[in-house]
């Protein structure tokens, strides 16, 4: 006997639904939803240690050159933006 065109959309609908169904959860829902707290932890080290989130608008030319000169440098990018501004205002005064 042979199946009506409707008949062999829905099985293929449900045979799509039991293959989204046996997926499994992703991670962001699962075990590592409780990753959160690591970044809570983190920002709360640095209010001890005294930093700031600083944010601003840069040309991408300049981001490019900071992040390359930031990847070679001891401290990282932190450390060398708070050398590079620190070294700025100082001169300007």
């Amino acid at each position: 006997m042979t199946m009506k065109s409707t008949d062999l959309q829905k099985n293929l609908g449900l045979k799509i639904n039991a293959k989204m169904g046996a997926a499994g959860t992703p991670g962001r829902f699962g075990a590592a939803a409780g990753k959160a707290s690591d970044k809570r932890e983190q920002r709360q080290q640095e209010r001890a240690l005294g930093l700031v989130p600083f944010a601003c608008k840069l040309p991408a030319e300049l981001v490019k050159d900071l992040q390359a000169r930031g990847a070679a440098h001891e401290g990282g990018l932190n450390a060398l933006m708070a050398e590079l501004v620190s070294k700025a205002l100082a001169e300007a005064k």
